[in-house]
């Protein structure tokens, strides 16, 4: 039984140790570079993104995830329609701003679609007063949420 509850403790925990924050990233020896050691209180540590490796987000490239900001223009129930109308409302966003990342997703119990990530609140509000203008988005607020951070 012991062993039993050793593998679980151990599989359920490895997700969390390939996960590397950006002070991780930074403090890492690497042959030929130059070594930055840097002395923090652990709950900065925890305030800061998890680096997500090999396709972590829809390009394929490497993120940092942090809290930041979203815009939300869809919020429906769980049905059918709603996922329809979700991913609508997504098609149409792509549409009219090609260079804003599109979220449509279930998130119990209604569909969302939101956009954009973006660090600061004055950022999102910017998006917001845009999308409002066009006048073909009706529900349309800023969310705070984990986002993507590219790295490069």
């Amino acid at each position: 039984m012991r062993n039993i509850l050793f593998l679980l403790v151990v599989f359920f925990s490895l997700p969390a140790l390939s996960q590397r924050s950006i002070v991780d990233e930074l403090q890492k020896d690497e042959v030929g570079q130059g070594k930055v050691t840097i002395h923090q209180d652990p709950a900065i540590s925890a305030l800061l993104g998890v680096i997500h490796r090999n396709g972590a987000n829809a390009e394929g490239t490497d993120v940092l995830k942090a809290r930041g900001y979203r815009v939300q223009v869809y919020a429906g129930n769980g049905s059918r329609v709603a996922r329809n109308e979700a991913r609508e409302v997504g098609e149409k966003i792509k549409m009219e701003f090609p260079d804003i990342p599109v979220y449509t997703f279930f998130q119990s119990p209604r569909w969302l679609c939101r956009v954009g990530d973006y660090r600061s609140v004055e950022e999102a509000d910017a998006v917001m007063r845009k999308l409002k203008a066009t006048g073909k988005f009706k529900e349309v607020s800023i969310v705070r949420e984990q986002i993507n951070i590219p790295l490069e």
